[in-house]
């Protein structure tokens, strides 16, 4: 017989942005509790609101399925004494396990032979089970906890009632004072308390008492609705996923309304009426067929339509009272000009450890110009007094009136300041692109000017941090250091834009030194750590792109000091491991890095005259030109692994360790040279082709 079981955990209101991922928990965390007892399921369905969290596992089995083990015991030196008699350790294991020292049979386990009895272990019946699930529940994480009352226990918000039924009988168990029923509560204004009587009534049970408990039916009826009221006022609406997702998991009965605000609004900058709408009041903002943003939103009510205009008036004045802020602060904040808000920056900390924001901007300023130097930008590409003006100027919204109402709005400001004030529109787009990407996976800088200065702003976070001995540990990165390092590869990565990062390092500590903008910060304190935690950045953006974890570790272990060269070669090497000869390349170049590892005071200087075959001659010329391909890295790479045949005809031909000193060196710088060259691109040893 198959079983339908009903769980429903009712909670205070949770925030919005956590309801998703604990229902996803909680059904996570039961499918694997029935899996470690060993009882089929046919599916699990899953049901969420504010106040709610619920699923409903359908084609249970009666119980678990019967099993034979065998059941290990007590070494057999221990349970049989000197006189081969049972002891009392064997006594007891056999009573233990229901059985007596007659069904006791020997294993040997690892040289030593132990006391086991062979048993049937009859399936628990599924009552019996399911009320565990009371510590699958107890065992749940949150980004938020809680306690309340005198309890210890934490949970996302406190649980107020709990529902356990397999098909119509209740599953008895409770959580502090919480006894597990079959009663739950309806809509909190419209609904009223309601009994389930079988698990399978759950929907139709609660859709009486307004509750849409079904996340997807909530958002395909918001969409709808905002469809409907779009099309009657004939507005375009988009509805953005992120606040779609936020405004589902507020309501249980979903009705949307509409309403507006004074068209004076529309002269302030778009972005801060979006923001203030979308972000702040969870509104969706809307736009003519012409993509003009309009005086009007729509919002989702927690209810149904009765007093829905009151609603709306309401809703109104809020939105009003917040415009009237923004209007106040975008008309005050253009009374100031960009020097006295730059003025204000150097009393603005950025870092009690570090310094003030004036003085990042002026180290910024000095990174942005030795990677202009860097990356070979020249006039035609990048106006270098464009940039300089950019970063003497980019954090100066920071301390607008604007900006301290709605902080999210950073950048976006200082580009719409920089651009009425007078700044050209390179200096004015590079303020709002610095901050790009905001997330690991974000948009980027569309343009270079953008792109140089994101690039040194998140240089000189590491740089300062690090310098500070400020480096993030495990999960602890209160700075978002791995974000910003991220940020850089993927920005460089989009440009094709190689950086020796040893190098860059040593320009920007002279750089800084020469324009006297350090201010404090060692770039070369710290270095190596750096090194490794961009290749920790770099392995996880391959893994990222299903690049083989040997072949990543191989060029992260290479000697290649471009960051973006790496991920090229890990790529390059990821298209050869799919050849053939791949296997047997890889052994050929191995066993060149293995000999080079013996060579000792040994120099790259190969003597000619001392080669005894043409094989030595054939390789000293493969060498040579390799020499010449290491701009190309396809190319590069490409040659490198044509070698196989010239280094199996070196090594038939040629005994490196030769009893002539001389020769013998010679032929180890030979393999020197050539590893030198095989590392640049990965340390090959470290490549699996068993």
């Amino acid at each position: 017989m198959m079983h339908d079981y009903l769980l429903e955990l009712g909670l205070e209101e949770i925030p919005a942005h956590i309801v998703t991922p604990s229902i996803n928990q909680l059904v996570e965390r039961v499918s694997q509790f029935l899996e470690d007892q060993q009882l089929t399921f046919e599916k699990i369905e899953k049901f969420s609101t504010p106040r709610r969290l619920a699923i409903k596992v359908s084609g249970l089995s009666d119980t678990q399925p019967n099993s034979e083990i065998d059941a290990k015991g007590p070494a057999k030196k221990i349970a049989l004494d000197e006189n081969g008699a049972w002891t009392k350790a064997a006594m007891g294991f056999a009573r233990g396990q229901g059985a007596s020292v007659e069904d006791i049979s020997f294993k040997e386990v690892k040289g030593t032979e132990y006391v086991f009895i062979h048993k049937e272990v009859i399936g628990k019946n599924i009552k019996d089970i399911l009320p565990g699930i009371k510590k699958v529940i107890e065992s749940m994480n949150f980004p938020t906890m809680m306690k309340w009352a005198d309890f210890d226990f934490k949970f996302v918000r406190p649980i107020r009632w709990i529902v356990s039924l397999l098909d119509d009988e209740i599953l008895p168990f409770n959580i502090l004072d919480v006894k597990a029923g079959r009663m739950t509560q309806g809509h909190r204004f419209l609904g009223n308390p309601t009994t389930i009587d079988n698990a399978n009534q759950y929907e139709a049970k609660l859709r009486e008492e307004f509750v849409l408990v079904k996340a997807d039916e909530r958002k395909d009826l918001i969409r709808q609705q905002i469809a409907a009221i779009a099309g009657e006022k004939g507005w375009v609406v988009q509805p953005n996923t992120e606040l779609l997702e936020e405004v589902n998991n507020l309501v249980e009965w979903p009705t949307a309304f509409s309403g507006q605000f004074d068209p004076k609004y529309l002269n302030i900058p778009e972005e801060v009426l979006i923001t203030s709408m979308r972000d702040h009041q969870r509104f969706f903002f809307v736009r003519d067929h012409e993509g003009k943003l309009l005086p009007n939103f729509i919002s989702v009510r927690n209810g149904n339509e009765e007093h829905i205009d009151n609603v709306a008036r309401g809703n109104e004045k809020v939105l009003t009272a917040r415009l009237e802020d923004a209007n106040f602060f975008f008309t005050e904040d253009q009374k100031m000009t960009i020097e006295s808000y730059v003025e204000k920056l150097k009393k603005v900390s950025f870092h009690d450890k570090i310094g003030t924001m004036y003085e990042k901007m002026l180290r910024v300023r000095s990174i942005a110009s030795t990677l202009f130097n860097e990356l070979d930008l020249n006039a035609s590409d990048v106006n270098e007094a464009d940039l300089t003006r950019a970063a003497s100027i980019y954090k100066f919204d920071l301390v607008t009136g604007m900006v301290g109402e709605f902080p999210e709005l950073q950048g976006v400001m200082g580009e719409k300041y920089a651009l009425l004030q007078g700044e050209n529109k390179n200096v004015s787009t590079a303020i709002r692109e610095h901050y790009m990407p905001i997330s690991s996976d974000g948009a980027l800088p569309e343009t270079l000017y953008g792109a140089v200065l994101a690039l040194a702003d998140k240089f000189d976070n590491l740089f300062s941090f690090f310098s500070a001995d400020m480096i993030p540990t495990g999960s602890n990165d209160p700075y978002a250091l791995r974000r910003h390092a991220i940020g850089i590869v993927r920005i460089l990565e989009n440009r094709q834009w190689d950086l020796n990062l040893k190098d860059f390092t040593q320009h920007v500590q002279e750089k800084l030194v020469e324009d006297g903008t350090a201010f404090g910060v060692d770039v070369k304190h710290n270095n190596s750590e750096l090194h490794h935690f961009f290749d920790d950045r770099l392995h996880q953006l391959m893994d990222n792109a299903k690049i083989r974890y040997d072949i990543a570790d191989a060029v992260l272990s290479g000697n290649n000091p471009e960051l973006i060269g790496k991920l090229r070669y890990a790529e390059l090497l990821v298209s050869e491991s799919k050849n053939s000869s791949f296997k047997d390349t890889i052994e050929a170049l191995t066993r060149v890095q293995r000999i080079a590892s013996k060579s000792k005071n040994v120099n790259s200087i190969i003597d000619e005259s001392l080669f005894e075959n043409d094989s030595e001659v054939k390789l000293f010329k493969v060498i040579s030109s390799l020499r010449f391909n290491l701009e190309d890295p396809t190319q590069f790479v490409q040659n490198l692994f044509s070698l196989k045949n010239v280094i199996t005809d070196y090594f038939e031909q040629t005994m490196v360790m030769d009893k002539n000193e001389k020769i013998k060196n010679n032929r180890l710088n030979q393999m020197t040279v050539l590893n030198n060259l095989i590392t640049s691109v990965a340390d090959f040893t470290k490549v699996n082709v068993k």
